[in-house]
Formats: C-alpha cells, sequence, structure tokens
C-alpha cells in the first residue's frame, strides 16, 4: 500500500491562509516557511519551536516548495511588490506623523 505523507502536511484551502498552500491545521503558509528558512536562514527546528510545528511539517513544507518551486517563487515576488506598491501609495501612520503626510 503507497501512503502519501506531504498530503497529511500540506492543505490548500481557500478560506486558509489566502488560498495558498499552507501546514495542515495551521495558517502558516508554505511561502512562510520558505521565506524564514530559506531567505532568512532560519533553522527547521527553531521555526518548529517557535510555531509549535512538527519537523516533518517544515520539512513537507520544504519538500512542496521544492516541487513548485517556480509557482511558488512567481507568488512570492508578486506579493513584494504589491506590498511595495502599497507602501509608495499609503505612507505609514509613523511616516505621517514625522513628516506631516
Amino acid at each position: 500500500m503507497l501512503t502519501k505523507t506531504l498530503d497529511q502536511h500540506i492543505e490548500i484551502s481557500p478560506g486558509t491562509a489566502s488560498g495558498r498552500p499552507h501546514i495542515a491545521g495551521h495558517r502558516i503558509s508554505v511561502q512562510d516557511i520558505v521565506i524564514w528558512h530559506e531567505w532568512m536562514g532560519r533553522g527547521v527546528d527553531e521555526i518548529a519551536a517557535e510555531y509549535d510545528l512538527g519537523v516533518s511539517d517544515i520539512y513537507a513544507a520544504l519538500a512542496y516548495y521544492y516541487d513548485h518551486r517556480d509557482e511558488l517563487e512567481l507568488s512570492i515576488h508578486e506579493n513584494e511588490n504589491f506590498r511595495e506598491t502599497l507602501r509608495r501609495k499609503i505612507p505609514s501612520k509613523v511616516a505621517q506623523k514625522i513628516y506631516g503626510h
């Protein structure tokens, strides 16, 4: 009998994590794990402990990422571009207080 363990760790549901792949039973997206681990250099054990996840959840998220790398990289960059556009169009309250804008 073949058992798919990745399916036990990663879910995609419209009402959770904006429909992005996420850790089953949590609102933590695969993108979050990738950014924390791959881009910020945080360790698997560190992420698992901080967010009360299993180490297997983190590795499953990373496996999912490597299986869907192009798609997830595009989504991460689109989110960054969207945030940058918002920052330029809607100044922060701190900047408004400091600069009077």
